[in-house]
């Protein structure tokens, strides 16, 4: 089942390029590739962040598609590109553009002032907060800078402080926030 598609209009998950920045490496395929169908199940919009491509998104596509079979061969990127819900952008010098609304970063080490559990994250998805959930892609981690300008720190594992490996932190954010939200939106519905 396709997540809700009114959310689609108001949630993106980023993917920040940390691999190398001036050639392709199969790291930033195969990312793309395994980000591509959990955005698409659970109702997010795909923004690529950074990544060394010299083409628009459509070429883009085409690149992954050829290049590797996760995904079912590119099959879901083809499917966010075709509904207007891929984004691929040069690293913004000066913040991320408005129609991404809230900057949240995912950590295993949040800011006490800055944290917000996966709940709060998911009542604002219920509520139709446009939000951006940025994910470092890669071992680097985000850039310190978006720590700073993000509204919003999410450990997905909610104050344990456990650092998942980059694909499958992007299956538990995008798993968890919706599962919640889901959740949330059924007991309100009852009420």
């Amino acid at each position: 089942m396709v997540a809700s598609s009114l959310w689609c209009l108001m949630l993106t998950l980023g993917l920040y390029n940390t691999y190398d920045k001036v050639k392709v490496v199969e790291a930033h395929y195969r990312g793309i590739a395994r980000g591509a169908p959990i955005a698409y199940a659970y109702g997010f919009n795909l923004a690529l962040i950074g990544f060394p491509y010299e083409f628009e998104e459509k070429e883009l596509v085409e690149f992954v598609k050829d290049n590797t079979t996760i995904g079912a061969s590119g099959l879901y990127l083809q499917k966010l590109y075709d509904e207007k819900r891929l984004f691929v952008m040069d690293v913004p010098e000066k913040g991320f553009p408005s129609q991404f609304g809230s900057l949240v970063v995912t950590t295993s080490h949040p800011e006490r002032k800055k944290n917000a559990s996966a709940e709060e994250i998911a009542d604002m998805m219920i509520k139709n907060r446009p939000l951006l959930i940025l994910i470092g892609l890669g071992r680097k981690g985000l850039p310190k800078e978006y720590f700073e300008m993000a509204q919003y720190h999410l450990d997905i594992t909610d104050g344990k402080g456990i650092s998942l490996e980059t694909c499958t932190a992007i299956g538990a954010i995008a798993a968890r926030l919706y599962t919640i939200a889901e959740f949330k939106k059924k007991a309100i519905k009852k009420y």
